[in-house]
C-alpha cells in the first residue's frame, strides 16, 4: 500500500517562533509509523506577496502543489491573541480544491493555553474549504516546557491518537477521491 502522505504545515512565521521545533518533534514522533510519509511545509520557505495577486506567483503555485500532493495535513499553530497567525490564513486561502475531502489535524501551542482558540477557528476555516478536521489535538502549554525536551507518555498518546485518526480518514478519503471525484 502507498504510504499516506502527510504535510506538516508550520503556521508561524515570527522570528523566535517555536513552531518549527514542534514540527520537527512531531515528524520524529510520526517517524515511528512505517505507513506514513511525512514532509514539513514551512511557511517561512515561501515568499508570499503582501497582497493577494491577480495571478498566482511562483511561491503560491509551489505551496498549492505541496497541498495538492498531500493526502492529509497537520497544522502546527500557535495561539496569538486567541487566534491563529495571519500568514497561516493567507497561505490556506491560496489553495482551495487542494484541501477538499482531506483530513486535517492540529498541533497547537501557547502559554497558559494549549492553542484551543486557534484550533477552533481553524476548524471553521477548513470546514468552509470542505476539509475534514479530526477530533483529537496535540495541545502544548509552553509554560510546562517544550515537548522536544520532555516527550511524556501523555504527549505520545496524543500524537498516536491524532495519527490514528489522520490515517483512518486519510486512507478512507483517498480511496473515496480515487473512486469518484469530490463534489463541492
Amino acid at each position: 500500500m502507498t504510504p499516506l502522505r502527510i504535510a506538516v504545515i508550520v503556521g508561524s512565521t515570527r522570528e523566535g517562533r517555536v513552531g518549527d521545533r514542534l514540527a520537527t518533534w512531531f515528524v520524529e514522533q510520526a517517524g515511528r509509523h512505517d505507513d506514513l510519509a511525512v514532509t514539513v511545509v514551512d511557511l517561512t520557505g515561501y515568499d508570499f506577496p503582501a497582497t493577494y495577486p491577480a495571478e498566482p506567483t511562483a511561491p503560491i503555485r509551489a505551496f498549492v502543489r505541496e497541498v495538492g500532493r498531500a493526502d492529509a495535513f497537520v497544522v502546527v499553530t500557535p495561539e496569538y491573541n486567541h487566534s491563529f497567525p495571519a500568514p497561516l490564513k493567507q497561505a490556506i486561502d491560496y489553495a482551495y480544491d487542494e484541501w477538499q475531502a482531506k483530513p486535517v489535524g492540529f498541533v497547537s501551542y501557547g502559554c497558559r493555553s494549549t492553542g484551543g482558540h486557534a484550533v477552533d477557528q481553524l476548524r471553521t476555516v477548513f470546514t468552509a474549504l470542505h476539509a475534514m478536521t479530526v477530533r483529537d489535538v496535540v495541545g502544548i502549554d509552553l509554560l510546562a516546557g517544550e515537548p522536544t525536551a520532555r516527550c511524556t507518555d501523555e504527549l505520545r498518546r496524543d500524537v498516536d491518537a491524532l495519527l490514528d485518526q489522520l490515517r483512518w480518514w486519510g486512507l478512507a478519503l483517498r480511496d473515496g477521491r480515487a473512486a469518484r471525484p469530490y463534489v463541492s
